[in-house]
């Protein structure tokens, strides 16, 4: 396990250099001098030549994507002040350091992943244990007609209905808004509770048609019809080695979902006008601010490869028959 966790560990390394070093060159791709955008309007040469100096924009890019990477690990000095590691290195449009900037719209991410996850994961799987229990019947066929619709719409399609329906023309509930948890748990909790609403309608459509079909498999398994042939009860060997069994697919795409989420629900936060890391990646590229656009992409991508590196290493525990070597 150690082994295998190590190699994974060292590919993701590799890969977030690659991906660092594939953004940093599209940037530079682009014609317009990023330095104009921090100059401002009554720009004149000599403040451009001192804001190139200032972010480092008159070194080759070479130098320049040494510099940043360096930063990353033993900060870095800038006119604004010095950067602690790890740096993403200071902010072309505000002058504000890129990690500081995440660190601060990231809690809003977080609340929309962990509130979404529970909710969507307890109904999902849920309807598909019923739907799956009751193979053939009026409750098979009613969730997976309800999970084939739902999986069929998107979170700026149905973000809009959701928001009319509760909140523009019943007053039923607020506008989803941003409240930390730590200053009124009340208030976060309704803010999220309608993003929150949207998302599990689409996400749990998703694992209730893998959880169901997944479960119909596994009790066609010749340990399952073993175990039944035994006398076990259906209860226990529906749990103990059905569902058991099922949750490998699931965990799969849990870990994708999971990891694009903490990365930035772009669409959730564009949809419901909230300031999290998908809506910091949007403006970073309209901007062209390559530090800020830097920054979240290796934290996003950070976070799709943590998520799938614990997937691997949870397949070992869920199933006895997975061997990681």
């Amino acid at each position: 396990m150690f082994k295998f966790l190590l190699r994974r560990s060292v590919g993701a390394f590799v890969i977030l250099i690659l991906i660092s070093a594939f953004t940093f060159a599209m940037f530079f791709a682009i014609p317009q001098d990023p330095a104009l955008l921090a100059c401002g309007k009554n720009c004149t040469p000599q403040n451009l030549a001192i804001i190139h100096e200032n972010l480092g924009l008159d070194k080759p890019i070479t130098a320049q994507y040494w510099e940043f990477m360096k930063g990353i690990v033993a900060g870095r000095d800038f006119a604004v002040g010095h950067c602690d590691a790890p740096c993403f290195g200071v902010s072309f449009n505000n002058d504000q350091m890129v990690w500081d900037t995440i660190i601060d719209r990231l809690p809003l991410t977080i609340s929309l992943t962990v509130g979404g996850l529970v909710l969507f994961l307890t109904l999902g799987l849920g309807a598909g244990m019923i739907a799956a229990r009751n193979k053939g019947t009026m409750i098979d066929k009613t969730f997976s007609s309800a999970s084939l619709v739902l999986s069929s719409m998107q979170i700026y399609f149905l973000g809009p209905i959701v928001l009319g329906a509760l909140v523009y023309s019943t007053g039923w509930l607020s506008a989803p808004k941003y409240v930390p948890i730590t200053e009124n748990p009340a208030a976060w909790f309704v803010g999220l509770l309608i993003p929150w609403f949207v998302m599990s309608l689409i996400f749990t459509a998703n694992y209730t048609r893998m959880s169901r079909s997944t479960l119909i498999e596994q009790m066609q398994e010749d340990h399952v019809r073993t175990a039944k042939a035994k006398g076990m009860s259906e209860r226990y060997v529906f749990f103990r080695y059905a569902w058991r069994g099922s949750l490998t697919p699931i965990v799969t795409i849990l870990g994708i979902d999971l990891g694009a989420l903490l990365g930035g629900a772009i669409v959730t936060e564009l949809t419901f006008s909230l300031a999290g890391v998908g809506r910091l990646a949007v403006d970073s590229v309209l901007y062209k601010d390559l530090p800020l656009t830097m920054g979240v992409m290796l934290v996003s991508a950070a976070f799709i490869l943590l998520c799938n590196l614990v997937v691997d290493a949870v397949y070992g525990f869920i199933d006895p028959r997975v061997r990681l070597s």
